[in-house]
């Protein structure tokens, strides 16, 4: 691939964050809040693919979210070319295919990119972009897989399988959520990656794919394209095309199946921040191990995760605490147990 061809950044923003309620809501999910840095999510991931490399974003999202989305990446100046409004959910595989076909369907590199990430080491991820490149320009499909630190059996992994390029190996496979025996025995075989859903492909290579493996999807997605409603920058995919498509991740409609594809392992400084714990483990935390945002005090308090908008909070002789504010909403619970904050909306509904 030509030097000078400019990559697509692919931003997708359409997910709903609820794993962070009570401040991520699908009214104001969690991309578009300032999370880690004063930036938000969404700007820093738009930031970290920008420059000469990189052409301007395709950014794929929720209709709600079109106003803040313009407004947050104009502030930046990281404007996207095209804004492609979904009219329903359908999962990633889908809304990549929409994506290509507004980045014209050719031999364009796309890095797809969820737009609630944070990857802490930006140089590493450009270096992984660049040992990506000679394979995307023969038509492979690649991923990049997150160096592991943990047995983590919230994440998918891929098997590490043969060098086929420098720093870019063949998939062996990949690994759905693992029981944590299994996590911890690919953890020590040191041939596995955590899979961070962020993907390196030419727009053309996705469609072929994506019409051998899942042709109703691509088919739903580029009948949505052609005829979409535009104004300005904004795309309106046509919503009786589109909720024709399967709803499918990337990873099970594409990936999983197609034979040409590559994981580049590195090590980036990544994380999803999917929960409360995740937060706290990246953010930068107090002489007692406590994070802290808003009208807070802690006596005698260690390991906790304090944050509120507007609340005076007070904690006295607790430890290992989750404890967040926002509008008439607070959230209780142990440090460890963050993942159930789905199960807890759940309940909360029959309320």
């Amino acid at each position: 691939m030509p030097s000078q061809t400019a990559i697509v950044p692919v931003i997708l923003s359409g997910g709903s964050g609820t794993r962070l309620w009570p401040i991520s809501t699908s009214d104001r999910p969690k991309q578009l809040l300032s999370l880690t840095a004063e930036e938000t999510m969404l700007q820093l991931t738009a930031r970290r693919a920008s420059g000469p490399r990189f052409g301007a974003p395709i950014v794929v999202a929720n209709v709600a979210h079109a106003q803040e989305i313009e407004e947050q990446l104009g502030e930046v100046g990281a404007a996207a070319q095209a804004l492609v409004l979904e009219p329903a959910g359908r999962n990633t595989a889908p809304a990549i295919a929409l994506a290509a076909a507004a980045a014209g369907s050719g031999a364009t590199p796309l890095l797809v990119m969820p737009s609630d990430h944070v990857i802490a080491d930006v140089p590493a991820f450009h270096a992984a972009i660049e040992a990506a490149l000679p394979l995307v320009s023969e038509g492979w499909l690649v991923t990049f897989g997150i160096a592991p630190d943990a047995a983590e059996t919230g994440y998918g992994w891929i098997k590490v399988g043969e060098e086929i390029a420098p720093g870019a190996h063949r998939v062996e496979s990949f690994v759905e959520k693992p029981a944590l025996e299994r996590a911890e025995a690919m953890l020590a075989d040191g041939n596995h990656a955590w899979n961070g859903g962020i993907f390196l492909f030419r727009a053309d290579m996705y469609l072929e794919a994506l019409g051998t493996y899942a042709p109703d999807m691509r088919e739903a997605a580029e009948t949505a394209m052609r005829r979409a409603r535009h104004e300005g920058k904004r795309v309106y995919p046509d919503a009786e095309a589109f909720s024709a498509s399967p709803a499918q991740s990337i990873d099970y409609a594409v990936m999983e199946k197609a034979e040409r594809v590559a994981v580049v392992p590195v090590a980036m400084g990544w994380s999803d921040v999917g929960s409360w714990d995740a937060l706290h483990a990246i953010s930068r935390r107090d002489e007692n191990n406590n994070v802290c945002g808003g009208e807070v005090l802690t006596l005698d308090t260690s390991g906790c995760l304090v944050r509120t908008d507007r609340a005076r909070i007070a904690m006295v002789g607790v430890k290992d605490l989750i404890v967040v504010a926002n509008g008439e909403d607070i959230l209780i619970l142990p440090r460890g147990r963050s993942q159930e904050v789905k199960r807890l909306l759940e309940a909360m509904k029959e309320i």
